[in-house]
């Protein structure tokens, strides 16, 4: 309690002197504060990216839910604090704190931290040093919180492996449950943390990594992943095949200032079968599981009412591919009236967007529009097995012009294997074919936004054999595109070459680039997916230090049997699945997408064909 006073008064000395202090002071609209001596179990989920961008994740909103509905247990949220506020906790010897109790987060018994990108790796390091825990799990004592993860990241953690207790593969709506429910059990009998930690093992889909030992040839290479005796082989993802038994949060936290995505999110489905090659999402949540129109109607509308937010956006990785999209979005309407309530569709698909669909959007207030042809050449384009016609995005702007749109952005990516210079400039010409129309007359008024990326092969797709473009060949080609992608209707946004490469190197990586982490996130200041603040030298010079050379994990192509540092770890898709697949990418032969037409067999489905 004398913490908790010391802490509030703090925040109250400080509050004037630090950018945005809303981050720090909890109390939102429909955040849980419940007594920490009334239940047996207290947990905190961290984001390690600063507040506005943390409070808009829905899988930890959604977690946070359904601990809280439990009577024998708590959650509450932590973020990265700012720049600012790490040096004055530091100087006034301030630990990291939960918003909810403003309790120190060290005093907790489960901290779970989302892996949602690369770039925040290093954070989550800083995290448990502001926290004042034991970075490397295997020097934390008894009275230490359990360090948990989550998120992509866990599909290859290896590179902060250690800094972890256990990851959770896969959904956790289920699995959240099951942790919990033996964690009371096991606090309740007295086990110790290794005791624990070998019974968490034993619930599928959680990865316990000091259970497992990569082994290494003198080509750096991985030879082998020893385990402990009862550790599973491979740790299978989790998936929650009914996604109608686990409402979305119907009183979503409210922040005090403006998120990255201000806004109410509904997850329309889960999964994708699209089969693009090079997106992980699109292999590891697959089978593809939709929401009932009924249920998502009844919680859009409760978290709507709860917030008071005049945006509801329908999320998945493919909105446009939820069964009957037309009719949920005009039943959509009638539920919300006349209120003023934008409705979004952050991820569509261009084959899949029509004049009508258009017209449904722009029923509300309007917003910009968000397509990803990914390549701008047909030849990538079906290697990738993103099965586009050429005719496609001239089709969706003029529906989107023709409806009263005059703002889109487009994704697209360059260091496709085999790309060449004429596939880069492509790019600029699709974009500015689309913009002549499908009669070729100019879509007076309409803006572009081109954002460029450089693409990162990830593990559990077919691309994680593929070689990353270098840091030099990703700046020249993307100086290709600036040279020609200059009008008035288009803005060209680009990643920096060095983040991409960092993004690249994290990807890949194994246990060996721990030390260079370590290194990183205390010589450095955190927060690698801000370009105002990303320094590669600290990589650079923390890579020397450690021998190792950043190209062998980002710029060589594997072979076919070299063992990944993941490869304990189960995404749900086959590895010749996945390897038939990078054969094809060569070949550019297409795979059908098995949720319209025949089964591709793999693996994904546990009622499929094998």
């Amino acid at each position: 309690m004398d913490e908790c006073r010391s802490i509030t008064g703090f925040l109250l000395r400080e509050a004037g002197a630090v950018e945005k202090p809303a981050r720090y002071l909890g109390e939102e609209v429909n955040s849980c504060r419940k007594d920490h001596s009334a239940v047996r179990l207290r947990c905190v989920f961290a984001y390690p990216d600063v507040y506005e961008v943390g409070i808009s994740n829905t899988g930890i909103q959604v977690l946070y839910e359904l601990v809280n509905r439990r009577s024998d247990a708590l959650a509450e949220r932590v973020y990265m604090p700012w720049t600012d506020m790490q040096e004055r906790m530091a100087a006034a010897g301030i630990p990291l704190f939960t918003l909810e109790s403003r309790k120190p987060v060290r005093d907790f018994h489960l901290l779970g931290i989302t892996l949602q990108h690369e770039l925040t790796y290093s954070n989550a390091i800083r995290m448990l040093r502001l926290a004042g825990i034991p970075v490397r799990g295997e020097e934390r004592g008894e009275d230490d919180p359990l360090v948990a993860g989550g998120g992509p990241g866990a599909f290859n953690p290896e590179p902060l492996a250690e800094a972890f207790d256990f990851l959770l593969l896969g959904d956790g709506e289920e699995a959240v449950g099951e942790i919990l429910d033996l964690l009371l059990e096991l606090r309740e009998r007295g086990a110790s943390r290794e005791e624990s930690l070998r019974a968490l093992a034993g619930i599928p889909g959680v990865y316990v990594p000091s259970l497992y030992r990569p082994v290494y040839l003198e080509s750096g290479e991985v030879a082998s992943i020893e385990r402990s005796r009862g550790a599973p082989w491979p740790v299978i993802r989790r998936v929650v095949e009914d996604l109608d038994r686990f409402p979305l949060p119907s009183r979503p936290v409210v922040p005090y200032l403006e998120a990255v995505h201000d806004r109410c999110n509904v997850e329309l489905f889960r999964g994708c079968t699209r089969g693009c090659r090079f997106c992980q999402a699109g292999m590891v949540q697959r089978p593809v599981r939709e929401r009932s129109q009924g249920c998502l109607l009844r919680w859009g509308v409760e978290a709507l009412e709860a917030t008071g937010h005049d945006e509801l956006s329908l999320a998945s990785l493919s909105s446009t591919d939820y069964r009957g999209i037309g009719e949920l979005l005009e039943r959509m309407r009638a539920e919300l009236g006349g209120r003023r309530v934008r409705i979004s569709l952050p991820s569509m698909r261009t084959d899949r967007f029509s004049l009508e669909l258009a017209e449904k959007l722009g029923e509300g207030r309007r917003s910009g529009l968000t397509f990803a042809p990914e390549a701008g050449s047909p030849r990538i384009r079906r290697s990738a097995n993103k099965d586009l016609g050429e005719e496609d995005l001239k089709s969706v702007l003029r529906a989107a012009y023709e409806a009263g749109w005059r703002r889109v952005k487009l994704y697209y990516m360059i260091g496709f294997p085999g790309e060449t210079d004429e596939d880069v400039g492509s790019i600029a010409r699709s974009v500015f074919s689309a913009l002549r129309g499908e009669r070729g007359e100019k879509l007076a008024g309409m803006r572009v936004t081109v954002s460029l990326s450089t693409l990162v092969p990830k593990p559990h797709t077919p691309l994680q054999w593929a070689p990353q473009l270098g840091m030099e060949e990703t700046r020249r080609r993307q100086q290709l595109l600036k040279d020609v992608l200059r009008s008035r209707q288009v803005e060209l946004r680009w990643h920096q070459a060095e983040m991409s490469y960092l993004e690249g190197l994290l990807s890949r990586g194994d246990r060996r680039l721990f030390p260079v982490l370590l290194k990183a996130a205390e010589r450095g200041r955190g927060f690698e997916n801000w370009s105002e603040l990303f320094d590669w030298e600290v990589w650079e010079k923390a890579l020397r230090e450690e021998g190792l050379d950043p190209s062998f994990y980002v710029e060589r192509e594997r072979g076919r049997d070299e063992v990944f540092p993941w490869e304990h770890l189960s995404g749900g898709v086959r590895r010749d699945f996945l390897w038939s697949e990078y054969q094809k990418y060569w070949r550019g032969e297409p795979t059908p997408d098995c949720r319209w037409g025949d089964c591709s067999r793999c693996g994904a489905c546990p009622r499929g064909e094998v």
